[in-house]
This record gives structure tokens, C-alpha cells and sequence, in this order.
């Protein structure tokens, strides 16, 4: 009986943990870390701060561990799936590579509401980074980045030289990240309202733009 008592009540400690952790994420993508207060966070989950300091003992804590819980598992999704359709294209091009990275961001394994968050959540940590920057860069970019750099690096001529290779994947970066945040804006101007519509589009737009720049940076500088 008492251990039926102990696993009902480990069984909802876990379930006001996950409803502190679901309602922390939506509050901290929408404003940020520093505009949400706890309070606003135990009223979401219909929790109290007692739940959180057990739990996660403080805010920066529990803003922490959103990040370690939920978006870094979400992260590794989109490693995978780039890591997966270069590995299912055999010879890669320069096009499979862009195109492989392009849609493991916009078309990757995440729900339209969890690749909202993921997102935002991101882009407050780059406006206005927190402790999960660090993690987030050491777990996450450093590795995507230098597995992209070396790929694309292979499929690339030798006249890009290493600074520009560095370069240009970073612009590829910010233009996959900034059409994730900006996705409603870029439907409205662009058309096209359903969902693999507009991701086709713009993985195509990346695609093109991309090995154009890339393709002519050195010519364009020395003209």
C-alpha cells in the first residue's frame, strides 16, 4: 500500500514538473527570460512556487533546464535529420548539402507550435544572451556548424578560401534561423498558405541564393 502511495505521488510530481517546464517555455519564447516572472510561470501550470524550488530550486534554474529538457533534444532532431539526408544521398552536391540543411531546420521532425518556441527560444538567447548560451553554443553550434563547414568544405572549389568558407555558412545559418522566426511575416508577403508550400519555397530560395553568393563572392571582390 505505501509503495502504491509512494509511486501515485512520484507519478504527479512528474506531471507538475512537466506542466512547470511546457508553461516555462511558452512564457520564456513569447518575452524572454528576464520579463516572465515565477509567479506568472506557477499560475500557467496551475502550480506554486514551492513546485518550483523543488523541483528546480529557482527561476535561472528552471529557464535552464527548458533548454536541457526541451530544446536541446529538439536540436539534436535537426543534427540527425541533416546528418541522415546527407548519408541517404550518397555523392552529395553543393546543392544536397545546403538543401539537406535547409530542410532539416524548416521541414525537421517538430510540430508548427514546438518549432515556434525552439525558435524564439533561440533568438532571445542571441539578442540577449543568458547561462544557456553557453550550453546552447558548446552542444549545439559549435558541433552543427563544424560538421556543416566541413560538408559543404568538401563539395566546395579550392578557391574559396577558409575565411569565406566561414562566412558564408554563417549567412546560410542566419538565413535558415531568420525564416524560422519570421515564417508568418514571410506567408504573408509571399503567399502560399499551405505548410509545405511555403517550406518548399523557401528551402528552394536558400538553396539558389546561397550557391549563388557563394559561388560568386570571389569573382564579384576582384572585379
Amino acid at each position: 500500500m505505501a509503495l502504491k502511495i509512494r509511486n501515485s505521488n512520484n507519478h504527479k510530481n512528474e506531471l507538475t514538473r512537466d506542466r512547470l517546464l511546457d508553461e516555462a517555455e511558452d512564457l520564456f519564447s513569447q518575452r524572454g527570460y528576464h520579463a516572465v516572472s515565477v509567479r506568472e510561470i506557477t499560475k500557467a501550470a496551475e502550480s506554486n512556487l514551492a513546485a518550483v524550488n523543488y523541483h528546480f530550486g529557482n527561476k535561472q534554474n528552471l529557464y535552464l533546464e527548458v533548454f536541457r529538457s526541451r530544446w536541446l533534444p529538439r536540436a539534436s532532431q535537426i543534427q540527425q535529420s541533416f546528418k541522415q539526408s546527407l548519408k541517404n544521398s550518397g555523392n552529395p552536391t553543393p546543392t544536397m548539402v545546403v538543401q539537406s540543411f535547409a530542410r532539416a531546420f524548416l521541414e525537421g521532425p517538430m510540430s508548427a507550435d514546438e518549432r515556434t518556441r525552439h525558435f524564439k527560444l533561440i533568438s532571445g538567447e542571441l539578442v540577449q544572451p543568458t547561462e544557456a548560451f553557453e550550453l546552447v553554443v558548446e552542444q549545439v553550434f559549435r558541433p552543427l556548424f563544424g560538421k556543416f563547414l566541413e560538408d559543404l568544405r568538401k563539395v566546395m572549389p579550392d578557391t574559396v578560401d577558409e575565411k569565406q568558407m566561414i562566412l558564408n555558412v554563417f549567412s546560410i545559418l542566419s538565413m535558415v534561423l531568420y525564416f524560422n522566426f519570421a515564417r508568418p511575416l514571410i506567408t504573408t508577403f509571399v503567399g502560399g498558405q499551405e505548410h509545405n508550400d511555403i517550406e518548399t519555397r523557401l528551402v528552394d530560395h536558400i538553396v539558389q541564393f546561397s550557391l549563388s553568393g557563394v559561388g560568386s563572392v570571389k569573382e564579384e571582390v576582384g572585379k
